[in-house]
């Protein structure tokens, strides 16, 4: 199928249209601020239905930082919610952690046999990474994990402000992604 198709846009990430959107999620998965309660409160009840169902089965510590877990869309235009947990910046040697997330969740969405997946920026809200170091973990954790859902025909990064537009673009111009 050959390389997906990149775009970059400004905007609400809970009005796509892509199979998957990513929830940069909490570890509880019950919910939260920013994208986790958009996600949560545009998705309606069965997102949280079956978020309690993983935390009573597959993850009752909570879902660990840089790994993924999936939920079906819920009132959401997208037929999958990946829940992804970021670390909490501390310092850039978490990077690659941060990356996982993004590897985890084109895994995941491969898994599931997605042909598109919309990204926010994980980190970069109120887990505090820098907008170039958030930007840097999504380009080459998502460029490690394409070649694990050779499906995937677009990879779609919504952010919510210009300025990290404009610096999530300057990142992908210097990568190979």
């Amino acid at each position: 199928m050959g390389s997906p198709r990149l775009v970059l846009e400004v905007g609400d990430i809970v009005r796509q249209r892509t199979d998957v959107i990513v929830n940069a999620a909490n570890s509880s998965l019950m919910g939260g601020g920013g994208v986790d309660g958009a996600i949560h409160r545009h998705g309606g009840p069965t997102i949280l239905a079956e978020c309690m169902v993983i935390r009573r089965t597959t993850h009752p510590d909570g879902l660990p930082a840089g790994e993924a877990v999936a939920t079906s869309g819920g009132n959401l235009s997208c037929r999958w919610v990946i829940h992804t947990v970021g670390p909490v910046y501390r310092d850039p040697t978490q990077l690659d952690l941060l990356a996982s997330c993004y590897r985890s969740s084109v895994v995941l969405a491969g898994e599931l046999g997605a042909e598109s997946i919309s990204f926010p920026l994980v980190g970069a809200g109120v887990y505090g990474w820098p907008a170039e170091l958030a930007s840097r973990a999504a380009i080459v954790g998502t460029g490690r994990a394409l070649g694990a859902a050779p499906g995937l025909a677009e990879v779609h990064f919504v952010l919510y402000r210009d300025e990290l537009a404009e610096v999530f673009r300057a990142e992908l111009d210097r990568s190979r992604l």
